[in-house]
């Protein structure tokens, strides 16, 4: 027994002895535990994003509740009706009062001026009326500056010497001796000229449908001309028919097409290269079938120095008189710039249809505005429109003192 014990004595010695080296090492030095290894640094995390609230969960998630209790809260709820989303209409003596929104009223297009219009040709006459105002008797140098400022705003020779005779007379008869009442005497005499015979567009009633015959030669404004007498008369109430007698021209009709439909007018129109006459013709029976009141007919602009052509125009001239027809308006179309070779282009016409008065076009781009005086002194023919624009407004009656007065004033 004593043996065992001692045995066991010995055995646990040798154990202890076994860890004590083990944990010095060889050389008996206490060996230090081995580092712990080096902490790992968390990843940067980005900055946290506001939270959303959460959606409202459903009533099966909700702890509160159990599955009877939700069950019974949809039972209830299958009966209620959802609530209108129309907002309840105040009472009757609180809903508000809404103002009624006025009709647009389009205001009436701005008649033009013709100070405002006619600046060349009173610019060129300004130099010479300023140059006779400035002197202090009327002299021969006070006459010689008046004729060349009238024939250089192409009233023409003729008419210039026939003016100044009578200015002359009157200057003496009067006893007038400034130039300032010199001028002024001027400018009634050339009011007196131009406002002689009569400037009305002619239409009579109680009878079948009027004609008004466009002649003048290509390039001129014809046919822009009709459009806008068109719409004039449109304005005022009358049935148009328009009549595309210029059937030699290629975008004659296809022009005149544009404008009927513009102010509502009928339009006849036949074949390219078709008799002149027949469209007219045509037209005057249609007119008279549906009682319209008004044939703007427009016709072929050749060159007034053909001959057979100028027969054509008398042919469409006497198909324009026959009966329902009624032939109350010529109106010979100038363009203004052309200066006196539209003198010689109301010859030529006058002779050969009849003209009764004259549209005078593009006047607005032009210091030759004398030519309307040139007309009205040698032929005695009426100016009765004149084009101060582009737009269908700008074509308006002709104003003799209105006239006179732009072509003197001063700027």
């Amino acid at each position: 027994m004593t043996l065992v014990i001692v045995i066991a004595v010995l055995a646990l010695i040798m154990i202890v002895s076994a860890a004590v080296v083990t944990r010095r090492g060889r050389g008996g030095v206490e060996l230090e535990p081995p580092p712990a290894p080096p902490r790992e640094r968390p990843p940067l995390r980005p900055p946290a994003r506001p939270q959303q609230p959460a959606p409202p969960r459903p009533l099966e998630e909700v702890e509160d509740l159990t599955p009877e209790r939700v069950a019974e809260v949809e039972e209830a709820l299958r009966g209620v009706e959802a609530p209108a989303e129309e907002a309840i209409p105040l009472p009757e003596e609180e809903a508000p009062v809404v103002p009624e929104e006025a009709p647009e009223v389009l205001a009436p297009p701005v008649k033009p001026r013709f100070r405002d219009r006619l600046g060349k040709a009173r610019s060129l006459l300004s130099g010479y009326v300023g140059s006779v105002l400035s002197r202090s008797t009327i002299d021969d140098d006070t006459w010689d500056e008046l004729e060349e400022a009238l024939i250089r705003a192409d009233v023409g020779v003729g008419p210039t010497t026939a003016l100044l005779d009578q200015l002359r007379a009157r200057v003496k008869a009067e006893g007038i001796t400034s130039p300032a009442q010199l001028i002024e005497a001027l400018k009634e005499d050339l009011k007196k000229t131009l406002a002689t015979g009569d400037r009305e567009l002619r239409f009579e009633t109680g009878g079948g449908p009027n004609v008004w015959l466009f002649v003048g030669v290509n390039g001129v404004g014809k046919t822009t001309t009709i459009g806008k007498v068109g719409q004039r008369e449109a304005a005022n109430g009358r049935h148009i028919v328009m009549a595309a007698g210029d059937t030699f021209r290629a975008a004659a009709g296809e022009q005149l097409e544009l404008w009927a439909r513009r102010v509502e007018a009928d339009l006849v129109r036949g074949a390219e290269g078709a008799d002149p006459g027949s469209v007219v013709f045509d037209a005057v029976e249609r007119a008279a079938a549906r009682k319209a009141d008004l044939v703007l007919a427009d016709t072929a602009g050749r060159l007034h120095t053909k001959v057979n052509l100028m027969e054509e125009l008398k042919k469409v001239r006497r198909i324009a008189e026959r009966p329902p027809a009624l032939l109350t308006e010529v109106l010979l179309v100038i363009d203004a710039t052309t200066g006196q070779n539209g003198l010689v282009q109301a010859k030529q016409f006058t002779d050969a249809v009849g003209v009764t008065g004259v549209v005078l076009t593009k006047l607005d781009g032009t210091a030759k505005g004398g030519i309307a005086l040139a007309i009205q002194t040698e032929m005695g023919i009426p100016i009765k429109l004149v084009g101060l624009g582009e737009s269908a407004d700008d074509l308006v009656d002709f104003d003799p003192d209105e006239f006179v007065e732009a072509l003197f004033s001063e700027d």
